[in-house]
């Protein structure tokens, strides 16, 4: 079954590198492919980051509100993602896909005969029993994991040989590809640690190539690190911690130390793959900001439209629906109870009596020369300061408004205004009640 996997991976590998006739150039020119074919996925997961990051203001609006209640704040949360259509977890699971793909590149390398060739039965012996008969290869005590790299090196060294012997024993050669793993002076089938480990026991010398091995690492590691540190900076995260942030910052450390263990461990190929996937994917992501910034500014601008154009018509059908009601004209539900119309019959006459006594009230402020102080935007009823009315659209300033209406509303007399007139409002329900009974009594 992995065999099956891998064979996609194999052939693109091994065209690459009957194409280029270099083992690091085929790496780096795979790495290229495979972030082309993973774009689309990509995209997906940092569009999900982008518009997420947008939603900072009104997490952060929901975290002040629900201040102390998690189980709310957690509603809250799952509501406002359901309606901008986010799913918080969908840039980290989307991220995950090039793991796979690793493993399976891992294979094709660690095993050029089986995985990547995928030699005819009998090859893979043949060729071990050959170099071993002839010196150029020693059998372990234990298992070999590389053992395939290191016969394909030896191969590689004695092609015409090699070949001329596994005809003489009527096997198929044509699947086998003569694998030059050399790049830049540095042999790619070779593992990091194994040479560091001849260095430190005094039996290699330091060399370019070493030194190449040992860099390959090093700089796998930093360019993972900061392929992670510039998506960050186009996604910057602040205020309420998500689970994807939490998921995102385990693996902007993970994924640094698992490149540097990783290449020092496995063949240095990986390593050569895992520099090109990180330059590669720094170049993807900074496109995708760029292209996505665009798009999502479109739609915020639609939608913000949309959601002022709502309010506006909800806005215009209270004020209808509030004249049409000072007036008597609303129309009466057939359905309506007697006792429901008799209720709306005495709201409205209390409303007007209320209305009524206003303005006599303001008439006698009027001719004492009492100014009347208009009320703060951040009033409503008798509450001082019951909200910011830009606090979604000018976040920043949100906290510094709301101190602002505070202080504004503080001692103001139209707090005192709202409060008698709810007074007035309930001294006017009872006169039209205690009206209504007398009228009732007479008849």
């Amino acid at each position: 079954m992995w065999a099956t996997i891998t064979k996609p991976f194999a052939w693109l590998f091994v065209w690459l590198y009957n194409l280029t006739g270099n083992y690091g150039a085929a790496i780096l020119l795979f790495a290229l492919a495979v972030n082309l074919i993973l774009t689309p996925f990509m995209a997906k997961s940092k569009k999900g980051m982008m518009r997420q990051t947008r939603l900072q203001p009104k997490l952060q609006e929901l975290q002040r509100r629900h201040e102390g209640n998690q189980q709310k704040l957690n509603e809250e949360m799952q509501k406002l993602y359901r309606e901008e259509g986010v799913n918080p977890m969908g840039g980290c699971l989307w991220s995950l896909i090039p793991f796979p793909i690793l493993i399976a590149l891992y294979s094709v390398i660690r095993q050029p005969f089986s995985r990547m060739m995928f030699a005819a039965d009998g090859v893979l012996d043949a060729v071990k029993e050959f170099c071993v008969n002839n010196g150029w290869y020693t059998l372990p005590a234990k298992t070999d994991a590389y053992m395939e790299i290191k016969l394909a090196n030896i191969v590689h060294e004695h092609w015409d040989e090699t070949i001329s012997h596994l005809q003489g024993l009527g096997l198929s050669t044509k699947e086998l590809v003569d694998l030059d793993f050399s790049f830049l002076g540095i042999n790619l089938g070779t593992v990091p640690w194994d040479t560091m480990k001849l260095i430190f026991a005094g039996t290699a010398v330091v060399s370019v190539a070493t030194i190449g091995l040992a860099l390959i690492p090093l700089v796998s590691a930093g360019l993972s690190w900061l392929s992670m540190k510039v998506a960050n900076m186009a996604n910057p995260q602040t205020g309420v911690e998500t689970q994807q942030q939490a998921q995102m910052k385990s693996m902007n450390l993970m994924m640094p130390l698992m490149s540097l263990w990783f290449c020092f461990i496995m063949p240095a190929a990986m390593g050569v793959y895992w520099i090109g996937n990180s330059v590669f994917g720094m170049i993807r992501d900074f496109i995708l900001t760029k292209y996505y910034k665009k798009k999502l500014d479109a739609e915020d601008a639609v939608r913000n439209a949309e959601r002022q154009k709502r309010e506006r018509e909800m806005e215009e059908r209270r004020i209808e629906t509030e004249r049409l009601r000072a007036e008597g004209k609303t129309e009466q539900n057939a359905n309506t109870s007697k006792k429901k119309i008799q209720q709306n019959e005495k709201q409205r006459l209390a409303e007007r009596s209320a209305a009524i006594a206003k303005e006599e009230r303001a008439a006698r402020r009027e001719m004492r020369g009492i100014k009347e102080p208009e009320k703060p935007a951040s009033q409503v009823g008798n509450r001082r300061y019951a909200y910011v009315p830009d606090r979604f659209t000018n976040p920043e300033g949100a906290e510094e408004a709301t101190l602002a209406a505070a202080a504004e509303s503080e001692g103001n007399l139209s707090i005192d205004e709202s409060v008698a007139e709810e007074s007035v409002f309930a001294e006017a329900v009872e006169e039209t009640a205690a009206e209504e009974s007398a009228v009732n009594e007479q008849e």
